[in-house]
């Protein structure tokens, strides 16, 4: 497998990881979010000592933590609001008869 390839591959799993982890500890504690984003932070040097056949421009932890910004925040965000609604039992509640949520769960 190409080196950068099993580096994102890694890198998905351990934002997934990130996520579930601010998720649970954003329920008991209100500074939960930040657990992920320090994860963020500490990623590449768990990325540069996981594949050490990477390139070497891509030895350079802030070339990393640019190149997976985006794959970090979405996977985060993501895991993040879904561990926290399915721990919380989020119920919807809708707030006029009128609505398509309204007539969906009470027709």
């Amino acid at each position: 497998m190409n080196p950068e390839n099993k580096m994102m591959l890694i890198a998905y799993g351990i934002f997934t990881i990130a996520g579930i982890i601010s998720g649970l500890l954003s329920v008991y504690a209100p500074l939960g979010w930040i657990i992920g984003w320090a994860i963020y932070v500490i990623s590449p040097k768990l990325l540069i000592a996981l594949v050490p056949e990477l390139p070497e421009e891509l030895k350079n932890e802030k070339v990393i933590l640019k190149k997976t910004f985006w794959s970090f925040f979405f996977f985060w965000l993501y895991f993040t609001g879904m561990t926290y609604t399915v721990i919380i039992n989020y119920q919807a509640v809708p707030y006029y008869n009128g609505t398509l949520y309204y007539n969906v769960s009470k027709g």
